[in-house]
């Protein structure tokens, strides 16, 4: 792969990574409880829990696995990643202090990726998942881009949701409600 094809891949990752934590500042802060709290019931995540997980996430998942591949390849395995872990981190904190707080961590974390100076020869390095086997960079960089939309379409489905019964009639026409 050129360097072209290398900086295209990382600017595009970098820059979609960048603007998660604003994004959900702009379109979570300042929500009412019943919104920032609600969920699709039973041990489903709220939007603020998704902040937190994505939190946690940053800091235990994403730049730590990246260094096992540069560091180690495929002879030592990920730690093994709780993504359940931010349910206890961050329990009494408020969304405002989450969304502060996921901001910091991305920030750090992509100052942490490009300190690792991503050569095109190590995207396509491997790793080992403990669950998947053998994994590139490249293929976790993606991952954690689209880890973070994965997270943005369940805070909309979960806020969505929440006019499921309000919205009448029109539900045969909102997949978001329709297919709840």
């Amino acid at each position: 792969m050129d360097r072209t094809r290398r900086a295209l891949v990382l600017d595009q990752a970098v820059g979609m990574l960048t603007r998660t934590p604003a994004t959900l500042d702009a379109w979570l802060r300042g929500l009412p409880d019943g919104w920032a709290n609600g969920n699709e019931g039973g041990d489903t995540w709220s939007p603020a829990d998704v902040v937190a997980h994505l939190t946690h996430t940053d800091r235990t998942n994403w730049v730590p696995r990246a260094t096992i591949i540069l560091q180690h390849g495929e002879a030592r395995a990920f730690d093994e990643f709780d993504r359940f872990g931010h349910l206890t981190g961050q329990a009494g904190d408020g969304l405002a202090a989450r969304l502060d707080e996921f901001a910091a961590v991305r920030q750090g974390s992509l100052q942490q990726l490009a300190a690792l100076g991503l050569t095109p020869a190590d995207l396509e390095r491997r790793g080992t998942h403990l669950a998947l086997g053998a994994v590139t960079l490249r293929q976790l960089l993606a991952s954690w881009v689209t880890h973070d939309l994965d997270h943005v379409f369940q805070i909309a489905r979960v806020l969505a949701r929440q006019y499921t019964d309000e919205v009448g009639p029109w539900r045969q026409y909102l997949r978001i409600v329709r297919d709840a």
